[in-house]
């Protein structure tokens, strides 16, 4: 009996840990890894020596504030993945994609190359950002998004400021998209499988043509 007990809590916390949750995707896609409410400490750093260096020697672009005053998104300044300036989400006007993820959830690390794949074609005009939430290993998700690639910039909430706003995560990955028009809606929650994918994703939302 024991060992039974045993054996069903392992394959329970393996599903979580590779991003096996219960939440229903808006388009499609594979649902994401349940999180908390919020983290009881926001005491995390998201810039250590080795972060530092590693996002130096990658080819992830630097954080810039945007030019708003109030795009649409919460006033909530984050700092940057890695090092770098931080921003307040005010500042950022649409159209917009933002990306929270986790260096630890499956899905979240299958979906940075389309998300990076759309950047590269379509970021002149939708930009993209990733946001590493409620995430006490920022170490972890800023090397996982270095190895697939990810040039886009990255930002940190590990205490969990977005939750309860427009930006509220309760499974990663949630993709979410700003209009330029400042409306905040939910793109995808859960992983999404290629760029043509996010592309049909934002046009839809968004009313547009790319």
């Amino acid at each position: 009996m024991v060992r039974r007990r045993g054996a069903a809590v392992a394959a329970v916390l393996l599903a979580v840990l590779a991003g096996c949750g219960t939440e229903p995707s808006a388009g499609g896609g594979q649902s994401g890894a349940p999180l908390a409410d919020k983290p009881s400490s926001s005491k995390v750093n998201v810039a250590t020596a080795e972060m530092v260096a590693a996002k130096k020697a990658s080819k992830v672009e630097a954080c810039q504030p945007g030019s708003a005053s109030d795009g649409g998104l919460p006033s909530i300044e984050l700092p940057c993945l890695g090092g770098g300036e931080a921003a307040d989400l005010a500042s950022f006007e649409g159209p917009l994609v933002i990306n929270l993820f986790q260096g630890f959830c499956a899905p979240c690390k299958e979906e940075m190359p389309a998300l990076q794949s759309f950047y590269e074609t379509y970021g002149d005009q939708v930009p993209v950002i990733g946001i590493d939430v409620m995430d006490t290993v920022p170490g972890v998700a800023l090397e996982e998004a270095i190895s697939r690639g990810v040039t886009f910039p990255m930002y940190a909430d590990p205490g969990g400021e977005l939750q309860g706003g427009p930006l509220t995560a309760r499974a990663v990955p949630a993709t979410y998209v700003l209009s330029s028009s400042g409306k905040v809606e939910l793109l995808q929650m859960g992983g999404m499988k290629s760029a043509a994918q996010v592309k049909e994703l934002v046009e839809k939302k968004l009313g547009i043509t790319l």
